[in-house]
């Protein structure tokens, strides 16, 4: 790609229908609407034309504008932006003005354009051939009046056929900031085949949201979406931004047969025709899990990640011959290179498209292959499903002890595939298993936890320790502990490292096969009770098991995604004074039981000390929906009510509290 053809001045193309210079000065007329939103503190955009052409080959993106540049900032933005074009994008500037004291001034002679690469992660493995256009404009005003007209066009490449086979575009409705004259968004269909769209999260007048429909637009047909006085009513933190999904007309069964073909060749390959060393070492190993396990973490390891951004959209992986040849791929070429490893293992397995991001919405969009942007391993072992991502680095364990992806929905790169909804599981082990002692003799405390993580949690516990340092981590471990033992509330704002003396944190263990990450706190704590109107208490309470996305979730439209860590913790609190062993937060146990999660306490108070042991074992990799999601907040109500941990009151020493010992 040259500078030379990569933005061009000239005049906006007839299918556009631009406006001329009086129509343009007789929209810019202030209105009650513009009145109340700029006296409000906003700029105002008198009008926004959008439009989107879709044909065979290419895609025009057209846009006009006119907006007032009354906030310092946006003043700023508009002197000087970037516009990222992709390989074979081309920029045509048709108009850059501005409206001020009456009148239309041309501003293209200010305007100067410099070319950059749009490249600043070649050295993580992102490549990217795409440029960057920096467009600067010179003697811009506070209070003026900026109009752009412009149109991208993008050629597809041979290697983007996916994109020139399937055109997938979201319009989402704007942002809340902007007020508008008048909005308009054009979707113009000029490609041989039809193309569906679905309105999903628009609501009536009434609020409530309109069921969706699929519509159609054929060759030559437009959509339209048009507003005066215009500024989206949603409300961001309740509801989603209304959007439209439109997508070529197909279904996944349809484009699961499309997309197989270009994986079988290397799907069929044999590891011994092209890793013969590789297999041997295999063969060597005595177990089938230990060969699993190889098998994955040398393809995590030792196959660096490359991300080619304008190949992915091709989605021909590359062959694994060349992926453990060259040592470096993308994730379809580390997936199809594990995949090869484990059918020469005899493990079943299959290449899965995903979105990780964009997972929720999968179940809303119309289907379209460019609603996926990864590829993951799903592997069938012993009758449980496993899914691997081959692009992860340092992740440990036999397979059912690896690290578990949280996402819903993915299509299997197999003949007449459907989307799946992924199983909900259960941790066969708890994820976080903790013990925690505290004893206080004599007005001083001494505090130990030993806490073994497994799954994901092993796996980012190994890299906090690798990444931080001694005092880092005492710190990350005192600062938990100076909520957990309430002391925020009587020795606010006093150094961790004074309360807790000391303090030692070691690994105990590390097993990278049952992926157990085992570490060792200690401490002492000069006054270990919470002291408060005179009474004082030990007490232990871990917010962690609260789940305050779920208890504090307001949102009408989106359910919520479980994907919690199951936790198993015994807290023992003994005292060298007699406590109140009838408190009633002291003696309460809790034993909840819904479809979602169960939680669990059990406790044994003498008349020195308190032990409480919780367990929370959550379904993972489900969706609570909107409807259910009240009767689960109640529950985890019910942890907060002083179940997710324990307190033991002293018994003060006085006369009065001595008789009622003796009459006891």
């Amino acid at each position: 790609m040259t500078e030379d053809n990569l933005y061009h001045f000239q005049a906006a193309p007839k299918w556009a229908d631009s406006l001329t210079d009086s129509e343009i000065i007789s929209l810019l007329v202030d209105t009650d609407f513009s009145n109340e939103q700029i006296d409000e503190g906003r700029d105002f955009c008198y009008f926004l034309n959008k439009y989107y052409k879709i044909d065979d080959n290419s895609t025009s993106e057209y846009a006009l504008m006119a907006y007032t540049l009354l906030q310092p900032e946006n003043l700023e933005f508009a002197s000087m932006y970037d516009l990222v074009l992709e390989e074979n994008e081309t920029s045509y500037i048709h108009r850059i003005s501005v409206y001020r004291n009456g009148q239309l001034i041309d501003k293209t002679p200010d305007v100067t354009v410099k070319v950059l690469d749009n490249e600043n992660q070649s050295g993580r493995g992102i490549i990217s051939s795409s440029k960057k256009l920096n467009i600067s404009i010179k003697d811009l005003h506070l209070n003026d009046v900026l109009i752009m007209e412009d149109t991208k066009v993008k050629v597809f490449t041979e290697k983007e056929f996916l994109r020139r086979d399937f055109v997938k575009q979201i319009f989402v409705t704007p942002d809340t900031y902007w007020a508008y004259g008048r909005y308009c968004y054009k979707l113009i269909n000029n490609r041989s085949k039809r193309v569906a769209y679905k309105k999903m999260f628009f609501r009536d007048d009434e609020g409530k949201v309109i069921p969706p429909q699929v519509h159609y637009l054929a060759q030559g047909e437009v959509f339209e979406y048009t507003r005066t006085d215009y500024i989206n009513p949603v409300d961001p933190n309740r509801e989603n931004f209304p959007f439209i999904d439109f997508a070529t007309d197909s279904n996944w069964k349809e484009l699961s047969n499309y997309i197989y073909p270009l994986y079988e060749e290397a799907l069929g390959v044999k590891l011994k025709d092209f890793a013969p060393d590789l297999a041997e070492k295999l063969d060597a190993m005595p177990t089938l899990d230990e060969k699993i396990q190889y098998a994955i973490e040398f393809v995590q390891n030792n196959i660096y990640y490359l991300y080619n951004a304008d190949e992915m959209n091709g989605h021909k992986p590359q062959a694994p011959a060349v992926t453990y040849q060259n040592k470096q791929g993308d994730c379809k070429a580390k997936s199809v290179l594990l995949k090869a490893v484990l059918d020469y293992l005899g493990v079943a397995s299959s290449v899965v498209l995903v979105n990780y991001n964009a997972d929720y919405y999968l179940q809303y969009y119309l289907p379209s292959l460019l609603s996926f942007n990864h590829v993951i391993v799903k592997i069938n072992y012993l009758g449980k499903e496993y899914f691997i991502d081959a692009t992860a680095r340092n992740e440990f364990g036999k397979l059912e002890n690896r690290a578990v992806i949280s996402f819903c929905f993915y299509m299997e790169i197999l003949p007449n595939q459907e989307l799946q909804v992924r199983k909900p599981i259960r941790f066969e082990k708890y994820c976080i298993d903790e013990q925690i002692s505290l004893e206080a003799k004599e007005n001083v405390g001494t505090i130990a936890l030993v806490t073994t993580y497994r799954y994901n949690r092993a796996n980012a516990m190994r890299g906090y320790f690798k990444t931080s340092n001694k005092n880092e981590r005492l710190d990350s471990w005192n600062n938990s502990l100076f909520y957990a033992l309430n002391y925020v509330n009587d020795r606010k704002g006093k150094d961790f490292r004074e309360i807790f003396k000391n303090a030692t944190l070691q690994i105990v263990k590390d097993d990278k096969v049952e992926n157990e990450f085992v570490v060792k706190y200690e401490a002492t704590i000069e006054n270990p009770y919470y002291t408060e109107s005179g009474k004082r208490f030990l007490m232990y309470y871990d917010g962690s098991t609260l789940k305050n996305s779920i208890r504090e979730h307001q949102h009408s439209d989106t359910s919520i995604f479980q994907c919690f860590d199951s936790e198993h913790y015994v807290i023992s609190l003994k005292t060298d004074e007699s406590i109140d062993t009838k408190e009633k937060y002291t003696i309460q146990e809790c034993n909840i039981e819904n479809e979602y999660f169960s939680y669990k306490t059990k406790k044994d108070i003498t008349r020195n000390s308190g032990r409480v042991e919780i367990w929370y074992d959550p379904l993972v990799n489900i969706e609570i929906p909107l409807d259910k999601i009240e009767e689960v907040r109640q529950d985890y109500n019910i942890i907060a009510d002083s179940n997710f941990g324990i307190g033991i009151d002293v018994q003060e020493k006085s006369f009065l509290n001595s008789l009622k010992r003796l009459f006891k």
